[in-house]
C-alpha cells in the first residue's frame, strides 16, 4: 500500500485538524510507503504573503514531526521543491474536460457565494490529481467531504489511460474515522472559519482561559445529563484517558455538578495529552536546519518517484520519444 497526504500551510494545527485527521495519517506511516507534504502550491489560492507562506511552511513540517511523523518511516517534503509535479498537472489539464471541473464543490461554493473564483481554485482538482498520481498513490486518506477530489482523480487519470494505455494507478479513498470529528468551542465542527478552534500548541495556560470562556447551557446543576450532546465532555473524551472518560460520563448522568469544574478538567487533561508533542515542538523549533534537511532528503526521494511517473506519462504522450 502506498498512501498519499498534503497538509496545507495555512495556520497552526487546532484539534479539529490532528484528532479528525493528522493522527490518522500517522498511523498510516507503517504502510508499505507513506509520502506526506506541505502543499505550499495549493495554499497559494488563499495565502498571498512571500514570508507568511514561507515561514507556514516550515512550520508545518515542525508541527508534524512533533505530532509523531517519522521521517525514517514516511517521505515528508514540500511540494513546490517537486517541480515534476506542475509538469504533470499541465499534461493531466490538457485533457481534463471543463465541466468536471465546474462541478467541483470548492469552485461551486465560492460561485454560488458571489465571490470571485480564480483559474488556481478552477484548477486546483488538477494539481491535486497530479500530486496523487505521480507517486503511484493507490490510497489517500480523506474527509467524506474531499470523496469528490479522489473520484475527480480517478476520472483524470482513467481517461488518460484509456487514451495513451495503462499509465497511471488509479487511487481509492480511504475515508477518515467519522466519529473524529471534532466539535469547536461553539459546538459547531471545528474550523478556522468559525473562529471556534483550539490550537494544539497554544500555551498551556491561554488555552485553559478559552477553555474557561466554552459558553454552556443554562440547565441546574443537579438535572442530569446526556454527555454525548455536551461539546465539554465531546472535547474532554478526546483527550481523557478511558478511565478518566466513563467517570465523566458517569457524572453528567447523575447530575449534580458545574461546567467550571468539568472546564478544569478538559484544560488539564489537555495539557497531559499534549505535553509530550509540545516538548518536541519546542525541540524542533531550536533546530531548523535539522527540519530543512527532512524536507530536504523527503524532496529527493519524493523527485526520483515523481520522475519516474512523470517519464512514463511524457513517452505515452508523445512528448518523448520524438
Amino acid at each position: 500500500m502506498r498512501v498519499l497526504s498534503g497538509i496545507q500551510p495555512t495556520g497552526r494545527p487546532h484539534w479539529g485538524n490532528y484528532f479528525g485527521a493528522i493522527v490518522q495519517y500517522i498511523a498510516l506511516q507503517d504502510a508499505e510507503q507513506a509520502y506526506y507534504f506541505i502543499a505550499n502550491l495549493h495554499a497559494l489560492t488563499t495565502v498571498r504573503d512571500k514570508q507568511l507562506l514561507s515561514q507556514y511552511s516550515l512550520d508545518a513540517a515542525m508541527d508534524l514531526l512533533a505530532l509523531g511523523l517519522d521521517p525514517q518511516k514516511a517521505v515528508l517534503f514540500v511540494q513546490s521543491d517537486v517541480p515534476e509535479v506542475s509538469e504533470l498537472c499541465w499534461i493531466l489539464l490538457t485533457g481534463t474536460p471543463m465541466g468536471l471541473l465546474e462541478r467541483c464543490h470548492a469552485y461551486k461554493d465560492k460561485k454560488a457565494k458571489g465571490l470571485a473564483a480564480d483559474a488556481g481554485l478552477f484548477a486546483y482538482p488538477v494539481l491535486q490529481a497530479a500530486d496523487i498520481l505521480a507517486y503511484d498513490s493507490d490510497t489517500v486518506p480523506v474527509g467524506e467531504d474531499q470523496v469528490q477530489h479522489i473520484e475527480v482523480c480517478r476520472d483524470i487519470a482513467g481517461s488518460f489511460n484509456h487514451q495513451y494505455g495503462e499509465v497511471f494507478v488509479l487511487p481509492k479513498a480511504k475515508v477518515l474515522d467519522s466519529s473524529a470529528r471534532v466539535p469547536g468551542t461553539d459546538g459547531e465542527k471545528m474550523s478556522k472559519s468559525y473562529n471556534n478552534t483550539l490550537a494544539v500548541f497554544e500555551a498551556a495556560n491561554i488555552q485553559k482561559k478559552q477553555i474557561m470562556r466554552i459558553a454552556t447551557d443554562s440547565r441546574p446543576m443537579d438535572d442530569p445529563k446526556d454527555p454525548q450532546s455536551d461539546v465539554l465532555y465531546l472535547l474532554y473524551s478526546l483527550v481523557a484517558p478511558e478511565s478518566d472518560r466513563e467517570e465523566m460520563a458517569d457524572l453528567y448522568r447523575r447530575g449534580g455538578f458545574g461546567y467550571g469544574d468539568v472546564k478544569k478538567k478538559l484544560a488539564e487533561a489537555a495539557e497531559a495529552f499534549f505535553a509530550e508533542a509540545r516538548s518536541r515542538r519546542e525541540d524542533w523549533q531550536s533546530r531548523p536546519d535539522d527540519v530543512r534537511d527532512i524536507l530536504a532528503s523527503g524532496a529527493a526521494k519524493a523527485r526520483q518517484k515523481a520522475g519516474e511517473v512523470l517519464s512514463r506519462s511524457q513517452e505515452a504522450s508523445g512528448l518523448k520519444g520524438y
